[in-house]
C-alpha cells in the first residue's frame, strides 16, 4: 500500500509538471542595491542601472533588483559598506574612504597625482587588490573596485592658478588623504560626503569643492560655483576618489551555481574597467554644464603643477610610513600601484 501510494504521488508530480522541482531549477532573486547617489546623476543612470539591467538581461530575467539611489533605504553614506555586510541590503556601492583608515591599502590610489584615466587605474585598483592586498574587502563580495576621472577645484568665488590661490579657503574633500592633501596645498580641509556639497556651497560653510566634471550637474555645482579650474593632462591629475560594489557575503553563497556565474561574469577586472571608463565618459557633459552656466574655466598648465605636486608629496611620503608603521611594506604597496596603473594604461 504505502508502495503503491508513492508511485501514484510521483506520477502525479509528473503529471503536474513536478513543480517542486522546477521551480527549484528557475530559482529566481530579488536583490536589493543601494547608494548615496543622486538619481539623475550620470553613475546612477549610467552606470549603476546599466549593471543591474545587464545582470538581468543575462540571468534571463532570474536576477531583478530593488534600486535604491538617494539613500532611499535609510541610514547615511557612511554606513553603506556595512549595510552590505549586514545583510541590511544585497548590494551597496560607495566609497571606502568614507570610514577613514578602515581599508588603508586601497588609500593608495587616492594619493596625488597617482591616476592616469578612470578605466586603467580602476583595472589597476582590482589587480592590486587581488595581488596585494586580497583580504582588504574580505566583509563583503567584491563586485568592481574602480576609481572616477581626475578631480579638480570648483570654487564660489575665486579662481585657483596656483597653489598659493587656495591659501585660507575651506574646500570640501571627500576621503582622508585628500582632505591632507588640500590642507598641504594651504587649504583649509573640510570633509564631507557628496551630498552635503549643495547645502555647504549655498550656506557658505565652504568655499569649494574638489570633484570630477562628471558629478557636477547631479549636486548642482555648476548653479552654486562660478569658478572651475582643471589641470591640462600632460600635468597629471590632482586625484582620483576609489569606490567599492560589493555584495553581502551569505547572499551571494545562497545563489543557485548558474546565478553565481552569472554574478561572476560581471564582476571582476573588466567590470571595473568598464564602470571607470562609463564615469570618466560622464566629464564632458559635466564640462558642458558649467560652460552653458557662464562660469570662467582655467587650466591649470603642466609647469605650474610641478608646485602642486611639490607640497602635495609629503602625503605620499606619509602615507608610506603609516602603511609601514601598520605592518605593511608601504612602499611595496606604493611601487606596485604605480607599475599596474602604468601596465593598464598602456593597454586601454
Amino acid at each position: 500500500m504505502i508502495q503503491r501510494r508513492t508511485l501514484l504521488q510521483s506520477g502525479a508530480a509528473v503529471a503536474l509538471g513536478a513543480p517542486a522541482l522546477v521551480g527549484f531549477a528557475q530559482q529566481s532573486v530579488t536583490l536589493k542595491f543601494h547608494t548615496f547617489m543622486a538619481p539623475q546623476s550620470n553613475v546612477w543612470l549610467n552606470m549603476h542601472k546599466a549593471w543591474m539591467d545587464k545582470v538581468e538581461k543575462d540571468s534571463g530575467g532570474r536576477i531583478k533588483f530593488e534600486a535604491y539611489p538617494a539613500m532611499q533605504l535609510g541610514g547615511t553614506p557612511l554606513q553603506l559598506f556595512d549595510q552590505a555586510r549586514d545583510g541590511v541590503v544585497d548590494i551597496s556601492w560607495t566609497l571606502p574612504g568614507n570610514t577613514p583608515g578602515r581599508f588603508p591599502r586601497t588609500e593608495v590610489f587616492e594619493l596625488p597625482f597617482m591616476m592616469s584615466n578612470a578605466e586603467a587605474t580602476s583595472k589597476a585598483f582590482w589587480e592590486y587588490i587581488t595581488t596585494k592586498a586580497p583580504d582588504e574587502y574580505k566583509e563583503v563580495q567584491p563586485i568592481a573596485l574602480q576609481v572616477h576621472g581626475p578631480g579638480m577645484f570648483h570654487m564660489r568665488s575665486k579662481q585657483i592658478k596656483t597653489a598659493e590661490d587656495l591659501r585660507g579657503s575651506k574646500v570640501r574633500g571627500p576621503t582622508r588623504q585628500i582632505t591632507k592633501m588640500l590642507g598641504y596645498l594651504g587649504a583649509i580641509p573640510v570633509g564631507m560626503p557628496l551630498p552635503q556639497i549643495p547645502d555647504a556651497l549655498s550656506k557658505g560653510v565652504i568655499d569649494g569643492c574638489v570633484i570630477p566634471w562628471e558629478v557636477v550637474p547631479s549636486v548642482k555645482v555648476h548653479e552654486l560655483t562660478k569658478f572651475h579650474s582643471e589641470f591640462d593632462p600632460a600635468g597629471g591629475a590632482l586625484y582620483t576618489t576609489t569606490f567599492v560594489m560589493g555584495m553581502n557575503k551569505n547572499k551571494y553563497a545562497s545563489l543557485p551555481a548558474d546565478l553565481k556565474a552569472i554574478i561572476d561574469k560581471n564582476s571582476g577586472i573588466e567590470t571595473s574597467g568598464w564602470l571607470g571608463k562609463v564615469q570618466q565618459a560622464g566629464d564632458g557633459p559635466g564640462r558642458e554644464a558649467a560652460v552653458k552656466q557662464g562660469n570662467t574655466i582655467y587650466t591649470i598648465p603642466s609647469a605650474e603643477a610641478q608646485e602642486f605636486k611639490r607640497k602635495a608629496r609629503l602625503v605620499e611620503v606619509e602615507w608610506v610610513q603609516d602603511m609601514d608603521k601598520r605592518g605593511f611594506n608601504g612602499q611595496d604597496l606604493l611601487t606596485s600601484a604605480k607599475a599596474l596603473i602604468a601596465k593598464h594604461t598602456k593597454k586601454v
